[in-house]
This record gives C-alpha cells, structure tokens and sequence, in this order.
C-alpha cells in the first residue's frame, strides 16, 4: 500500500491501545492506515521525520468555546488549535436553537479543523458575558427552549453531540436546578449525553450530581470551594464516587473559574483522576489562567498524572465521551488525526483560577498538526524535516 502520510520514528502514544513504543504512523484517504516499524518502505506521497517527538492521537478539547463573531467569548478555533494541538475541538453551548444554524454555516463548516458542538437549551447559548456586561443566559427562564433544541439537535446529529445547560448563581440565578432538569428533558427526547456546567450555589454539587445520567457529563469538575467534589478534611464526596460508579463522566473545563490546584491534589490524593482534561478556552481565558489545551494538561503531568493518562484524558475518553469512536485513536480506518508533542524540562510557573501559582518542572508543548492524514502545521516546520520516499 502507498501512503498520503508517514511520520517516521516518534514516540506513538496511543492509550486506546495501549501503544507506548518509537515507531510509525502512517495515513491513507484521510484515515489511519497503519501503526508500524519502517512504513516508509511502502511507499507514501509524504515522510516527515518525528524522531526525538512524541505522537498522539489528534488532541480532542471537550470544553471551548469557538463561535468566533457569534458570541462575545467565541476564540478563533483554527489559531488555538494550530497553537495547542487540538484538532477536534468541541464548542459547548455557545449556540442555542436559535442562532445555532449561524454558527454551523459561518464557523464550523469553514474550520480546517474539526468543530462539534453541545447544543444550548437557552434559545441564544451564552450570549452576555464578557468583561463587562455578564447575564446568565439561564437566570432568564423565559428563554429556556427545550422544543426548539431537540429539532434543531436532531436535525443535526453530524455535528451536535449532545445538550448543554448551565446552573449556578452565575449561570442561573435563584433558579436551582430547574434549567438542569429542563435540559434533561430535551437530551432524553433527543437520546443525546448532557453537559452541565456548575459554579457557585445554588444549586449545590450534590443536588447536580444526583441528577446526572450515565454519560452525561459535569464539567468544572475539579472547581473550588464552594461546590467542590471533596469535603473540608479533603475526601471525595460520597455523591461524587456513586455518580462515577454509574457512568457519569468528569470533565475538567479549567476556564476562567472552574479550576483550582487544592481541589486537585485532594482529588489526585484519593486517585480519582479526570476522566476528560478541557480548557474552556475562550475570550476572557486564552490570556491566563487557561491559556489553551497543552498548559491545562501540562499542569496534572507536573501534578503527578502520568502522560499516558493524561493524553487519554484529551483522546480516547474524550471520545467515548462524545460517541465518536473513530476519534481519539490510531486504529486502522479511524480519523486520520494527529498532535506531535513534547515535553520540556525546566521550571514553569503555573496559575489556577483562585490565584495560587504552581512551579512545575514539565511542559507539554505542540510542535505540529495532522488533519484528515495531511500534514496541516508545524511551529518550527524546518525541524520535521521531510524525507525522500524509500519505497
């Protein structure tokens, strides 16, 4: 077989199956051909030498928010995907029923990279908040629109993974849980997961957790006090451990607010990992504390998760996540999708949302894209160095 794509000698890790070895990838219509020792003898139209690299499964962000021009937190999603090696990224809940067909047309149908989307139960998504004007869209319980978001999500199912819904004092005012059980109404019609945001009370962790569903998903998961998942002697809460049991599946969403270190050394301490890592990137984060995608990872790595589950945090779970198999992996036949990453020693200052500055010795780094089985980005292309076909 002739390869499109070859990426020679890097470290693959791919933890869907288990792949932690120097060897190569190979690419072929825009899918995965082949995980192998010298494929470039085969053939391929393009080599690129990845020696000294690590090679993953392209980067899944489960948390952004990419409505560039649509909404005032909307990021441009090709920049930070060149930038953080994120080649599928997942806006949630930016867009509602109302104004979703805007952000399909204009954004996510002219993205180089992949744009899938947690569909908002408010009519117009998140539509307020900026650095000085912030209306939880949710607060408005006149805009709720559970009708309107199963047709525009069945009508959508290609790009529409699942319903958002945000709750907390912020996000939802005096309301509770209401917003949370509208849209949970509108995900079991559409048999879709659901994404809940939580901030501060009310409602309480608890109260959302309780109602959550195999394979929905709480993100801001690792958040500070209050409506942190561990208790004030720093053990996981009872409700947290019953939700995991059942299914329900915990997101990062680092964000502006929705992430601190104390409530991740506790969770870490009582080996309860994340079972997806997020930014929540968008405009009033990409500056700090976020950033973008590889320093929310780069900080669990220097907080004692292994690489391995760290990049199955950004790959394999989180498609399992959103039911797409055929992301996150290697295996043959899935997406043609790759990040070429690496790991920096030295000393690396580290914020989280309360203020407390970490001093890591890691940082994951992107040093190049793979989409569709085309090589898409480098930050430094002279140092891929492309190679004469051996075939």
């Amino acid at each position: 077989m002739a390869f499109d794509l070859v990426l020679k000698g890097g470290r693959v890790i791919d933890p869907s199956q288990n792949i932690d070895r120097v060897t190569d990838v190979a690419f072929v219509g825009g899918k995965v051909a082949k995980v192998g020792n010298d494929l470039a003898r085969e053939g391929a139209g393009e080599i690129r030498d990845v020696a000294g690299a690590i090679v993953s499964p392209g980067l899944i962000d489960l948390h952004t928010h990419v409505y560039w021009g649509g909404t005032s937190l909307g990021i441009d999603a090709e920049d930070f995907c060149r930038m953080s090696g994120v080649t599928t990224a997942i806006d949630t809940g930016s867009a509602g029923p109302g104004n979703f067909a805007g952000f399909r047309k204009h954004v996510i149908e002219r993205s180089a990279t992949r744009i899938l989307a947690y569909l908002h139960v408010s009519f117009a998504g998140i539509f307020g908040f900026s650095k000085t004007v912030m209306v939880g869209e949710s607060e408005e319980m006149r805009l709720m629109a559970p009708i309107e978001a199963v047709k525009v999500a069945d009508a959508n199912r290609d790009v529409i993974v699942g319903i958002k819904v945000r709750v907390g004092r912020h996000s939802s005012g005096i309301h509770g849980t209401a917003p949370l059980d509208i849209a949970l109404q509108s995900a079991n019609e559409v048999g879709m997961p659901l994404m809940c945001h939580i901030d501060f009370p009310p409602p309480s962790y608890e109260e959302v957790v309780e109602r959550l569903r195999p394979g929905d998903v709480l993100t801001h998961a690792f958040r500070p006090f209050p409506n942190a998942p561990v208790d004030h002697q720093g053990k996981v809460k009872d409700v947290v451990q019953r939700a995991r049991a059942r299914g329900v599946i915990f997101d990062i969403g680092h964000g502006k607010g929705s992430f601190s270190f104390k409530t991740t050394r506790a969770m870490l301490a009582n080996g309860f990992y994340p079972d997806t890592i997020s930014s929540d990137v968008h405009a009033l984060c990409i500056e700090g504390p976020a950033f973008d995608q590889v320093t929310t990872l780069s900080k669990f790595l220097c907080m004692g998760m292994p690489l391995n589950d760290v990049i199955a945090a950004s790959t394999v779970n989180a498609a399992m996540a959103l039911q797409r198999p055929e992301l996150g992996t290697f295996k043959a036949g899935a997406v043609g999708d790759a990040t070429i990453l690496a790991v920096k020693d030295g000393q690396f200052d580290y914020v989280d949302v309360v203020g407390e500055h970490m001093t890591g010795d890691k940082r994951i780094v992107s040093e190049a894209v793979v989409v569709s089985g085309r090589w898409w980005h480098a930050q430094d292309e002279a140092k891929f160095r492309k190679l004469e076909n051996a075939a």
